[in-house]
């Protein structure tokens, strides 16, 4: 087992990382950030227009037929570069299992449109008092003929407040166990009685606690059966769980290589002549490789017909808690102008430290927290109870 890129791969990898150098410009990226809101429509629509929106989609559907592992280097560059994509990635996300599930008449609303960036979906899975337990959604959509009437609120639907549609976790029957009660919708978003509220996160980000206020939508909305909605979204916490936060810390490790190199120390010497900057610098390359590798196992159990159950939350919890040391190591060994804001002039490598070390905080929380992660493992790879 390796997991060596092949040639062609690394081609299309390289094309990638041009098409990113051009579209990422320091002052695209300095507005993305300072809106808070991941995603830019025009970034969007031009990934689309280059091939990169959805690699692994059949050609009728505007992808690529590519395989998997080109599909994982777009991942990583596009991570890597810290590019607006989280509302792209849960458009697509949903509009797999729209494929997958969805009716024809839903296929033919969506899937055309998701693939040419002209559709936007949203997930409206956590509430407010349920934290990681989303099985314990207290929405309701009450069934009035061919229509379902919706109450509740959702928190942290990213994007909730610009995208087309949420990806919405419901409850239908209160009286069964709380895994068997719930339907999921396609919840549009112009619909009367739905209202976004904006969140900022400690890493500045934009998301939403949304309500649903007797939101009325026809049962043509609905993705799978009646009280079949923990299946449904079982599709999409699997693709969640599986994620790897590696490339965030290659990105830290490029700035700090940067800063050391370019940096002089109290002797006018640069600073990755020091001992203890090269130990902290080879432990952050020794954690991004480790990343690297646990979430390309996941890929290649994917491409040998396997389910990384247990293996896609240890790259998930690994690579997060990683990230976390990296970057607050990283922030210690600068000092006290790494912490200078993103963005400002006189801070190190922009401030991307100071960032970094704010945005790690989160990714230890977001597709289920390290807690909900290891109890994953412990149950799906090592056979513990509950």
């Amino acid at each position: 087992m390796h997991f060596q890129l092949d040639p062609d791969t690394v081609a299309y990898r390289d094309e990638v990382r041009r098409h990113l150098a051009q579209a990422m410009t320091p002052e695209f990226e300095e507005r993305i950030y300072r809106t808070g809101v991941s995603h830019d429509d025009d970034f969007a629509k031009g990934l689309v227009d280059e091939g990169y929106f959805a690699p692994r989609w059949p050609v009728e559907f505007g992808g690529q037929n590519r395989g998997a592992w080109d599909e994982q280097v777009l991942r990583e560059e596009l991570m890597r570069t810290d590019a607006p994509m989280y509302l792209s990635e849960t458009t697509r996300m949903v509009a797999s299992i729209i494929r997958a599930v969805g009716t024809p008449t839903m296929k033919d609303r969506i899937l055309g449109g998701a693939m040419k960036g002209d559709i936007t979906i949203a997930l409206g899975f956590t509430e407010p008092e349920c934290g990681s337990d989303v099985a314990a959604a207290t929405t309701r959509a009450v069934r009035d003929g061919d229509f379902w009437i919706i109450n509740g609120s959702k928190m942290f639907t990213t994007n909730g407040h610009i995208a087309d549609y949420v990806f919405l976790l419901a409850r239908t029957s209160p009286d069964k166990p709380k895994h068997k009660g719930l339907t999921m919708f396609l919840v549009p978003l112009d619909s009367d009685g739905f209202e976004a509220q904006g969140v900022w996160t400690l890493s500045g980000e934009r998301t939403n606690i949304t309500f649903y206020s007797d939101v009325r939508i026809s049962d043509e909305w609905r993705i799978g059966d009646v009280d079949a909605g923990w299946h449904v979204l079982g599709m999409s916490l699997q693709d969640e769980h599986a994620s790897g936060w590696g490339p965030h810390i290659t990105r830290l490790l490029h700035h700090v290589e940067q800063w050391a190199a370019t940096t002089p120390a109290e002797d006018g010497s640069p600073q990755l002549t020091k001992t203890d900057v090269r130990r902290r610098i080879a432990r952050v390359a020794m954690e991004d490789e480790v990343s690297r590798l646990l979430l390309r196992r996941c890929i290649w159990m994917t491409e040998t017909g396997q389910t990384p159950f247990a293996e896609g939350p240890m790259s998930k919890v690994f690579s997060t808690e990683a990230l976390v040391r990296a970057s607050q190591d990283i922030a210690e060994m600068v000092g006290p102008d790494g912490v200078r804001s993103y963005f400002e002039p006189t801070a190190p490598e922009g401030g991307r430290f100071e960032h970094l070390m704010r945005f790690s905080l989160g990714t230890t929380i977001y597709a289920g927290t390290s807690e909900v992660q290891r109890s994953i493992i412990a149950q799906r790879g090592l056979g513990l109870p509950r």
